[in-house]
């Protein structure tokens, strides 16, 4: 038995061809180019932050940074470079992750305090063999709040050999205390034609053989992250064994056919139930995810509505020829108001299929419902439908009048007035009766006034809105359709809201109700009622036959003041002096009874 050499372990694609250098980062050429002009210049930040997306490069961007501050290039005197050599000894231990004074820190395993605490002591020490002592600190924002606090002062003054670099995907979970002391950098989703560009090339290194359009899957897959696409590449290689087709990616991603996808949104768009279902079931029985190929249905209303409102956007963006034919012919046959209605129900219906328990089950209930509703009018077309053919008026129902026998004399028409002949035998003929159109229903006139709308509710049977209406508001402002009003502490939350629905019943008219705690309000219904009363007692008491009534009666009150009856005689009258008579409830004293 003979011992070779051991095989050396499989390294994945995403490790395999991580870039080492600003050269081999695709799709951040402006950042790129912002690292360069400042590298060039000397215009170096002691602190950069770098966000975006997971697996577009932050990480390795940190990494090629370090490398371009401390690299010294191959002669050993060479400063910081925008094209580190990746052979002097730093460029090597940076890459090999070994280098002593690039230190990597993961935040999400060390968020307290202690962590950064370490850090910043070792920050006061110069560098051993670099140029830059560089901290990279992955997900920093998942540092507490008393690490951030306790990283500050280091941040914004920090030794002339200390350079920070910090990676994240939540910008925004980062203190703005902090950020104000970094120089920001967006690293941008890397666009899908850029992706299939670099997987063609990595397939071509690797000797292997995957369809166009399957690389153009896993790009449009991949969703602008160069790790997850790199990821889908290796798994499609090691899926079809170093050559790929197509039906091979869309079996490996769950994904539905494209052109059936076409056949699947068009039958559902011209109202073919049967069909789509079919078509739907015959995609699940292939392993396409019944979620997925709702998502395919959303971004083919995409789009057809993108080819509806800009038709050179097929030319454009570089679509297939299934896409440019197909979509156009399905997009000059469909509306933008049944492509927007599409957009609103599969958007509803994918985010049904993904929380319920039975997906096909709720994806086949949204391609019927989506097939039901694209059969209905637009709402212009049921405005020219309306304009074409207006509603004519109810016609005339005839009813048979009272009349004699069979045949008979003749009788007159209840409607003209003109004489009809009698039948055949003699006898009075049949009167035709048209009865006339009913009068249209006519709406309750509206409340002139709040006392009216109080007295309305008391009409209505609601005994405890007229109560707190009465007692508990403050009018502000009232107009017929609109009401004002202050509530005294203690009303109901809801009794504008409330007050608006009932109204808008009674009257057959909407009613804005609004609360106004600013401007000047009237008393109660209540308060003036009270108040109106008293004035009526003080009148009352100020007549001189009331006076002479309480002078003779010492202690007694005035407890009412009552308008006389129009149909009461003078009898009846305890005043007449000309004026309206006042019947008065008096009480007398106690040393009159």
């Amino acid at each position: 038995m003979t011992d070779g050499p051991a095989p050396a372990p499989y390294r994945v694609l995403a490790r395999k061809y991580r870039p080492t250098d600003f050269a081999g980062l695709i799709g951040q050429e402006a950042m790129v180019r912002t690292l360069s002009n400042a590298i060039q210049s000397g215009r170096l930040a002691h602190a950069f932050v770098l966000t975006g997306v997971r697996g577009v490069g932050k990480t390795t961007t940190a990494r090629i940074i370090a490398r371009a501050l401390n690299c010294v290039g191959i002669d050993g005197k060479g400063g910081p470079t925008i094209d580190p050599c990746g052979q002097c000894e730093h460029c090597r231990a940076i890459a090999e992750d070994r280098h002593v004074d690039v230190l990597e820190m993961d935040a999400a395993s060390r968020t307290g305090v202690d962590g950064i605490r370490d850090l910043i002591d070792g920050v006061r020490y110069r560098p051993t063999s670099a140029r830059f002592k560089i901290y990279i600190v992955d997900e920093v924002h998942m540092l507490s709040t008393a690490a951030f606090n306790a990283l500050l002062k280091t941040l914004e003054e920090p030794p002339e050999h200390v350079k920070f670099v910090f990676a994240t995907t939540e910008i925004r979970k980062i203190p703005v205390t902090v950020l104000s002391r970094c120089q920001r950098f967006d690293l941008r989703r890397v666009e899908m034609d850029v992706l299939e560009a670099h997987f063609t090339a990595i397939t071509a290194k690797e000797n292997a053989e995957i369809a166009p359009a399957g690389l153009r899957l896993i790009a449009r897959a991949a969703d602008g992250s160069v790790r997850d696409g790199l990821s889908l590449l290796d798994q499609a290689i090691s899926h079809g064994a170093g050559k790929v087709s197509e039906a091979q990616v869309r079996d490996m991603l769950g994904l539905a056919d494209r052109a059936r996808v076409f056949d699947l949104l068009d039958a559902v768009m011209k109202g073919d139930i049967a069909t789509a279902l079919d078509q739907i079931a015959g995609q699940y029985s292939s392993g396409a995810d019944p979620a997925v190929v709702l998502q395919d249905m959303l971004e083919l209303t995409h789009w057809l509505t993108r080819l509806k409102v800009t038709p050179d956007a097929a030319d454009a963006l570089g679509a297939s020829e299934t896409e440019r034919v197909k979509g156009g012919e399905m997009a000059q046959g469909l509306s933008l108001a049944a492509l927007t209605r599409a957009w609103q129900m599969l958007l509803k219906g994918l985010a049904e299929t993904r929380s319920a328990p039975n997906p096909l089950q709720a994806a086949e209930m949204t391609v019927i419902r989506l097939a039901y509703a694209a059969e209905l009018p637009t709402p212009a077309e049921l405005v020219e439908q309306l304009r074409a053919n207006p509603p004519s008026p109810p016609a005339p129902r005839p009813t048979s009048g009272g009349g004699g026998g069979f045949g008979g004399g003749g009788g007159t028409d209840a409607v003209s007035g003109q004489h009809v002949g009698g039948g055949p035998s003699g006898g009075p003929a049949t009167a035709r009766k048209l009865e006339p159109a009913p009068a249209p229903t006519m709406l309750p006139p509206m409340p002139a006034g709040f006392a009216e709308v109080v007295a309305l509710a008391q009409d209505k049977r609601e005994g405890r809105l007229a109560v707190a209406l009465r007692t508990q508001v403050n009018l502000v402002r009232f107009e017929p359709g609109r009401v004002e009003f202050r509530p005294q502490p203690g009303t109901d939350g809801d009794l504008a809201p409330r007050l608006a629905r009932l109204l808008a019943e009674w009257t057959g008219r909407s009613w804005v109700v609004t609360v106004n705690s600013t401007d000047p309000a009237q008393p109660t219904l209540a308060e003036q009622e009270a108040g109106a009363e008293l004035r009526r007692r003080q009148d009352a008491a100020e007549h001189p036959l009331v006076k002479a009534v309480l002078a003779a009666f010492p202690g007694a009150s005035i407890e009412a003041v009552r308008d006389l009856e129009p149909e009461m005689g003078e009898a009846e009258a305890i005043l007449d002096d000309g004026e309206a008579g006042i019947d008065m409830e008096m009480i007398p004293g106690e040393e009159d009874l």
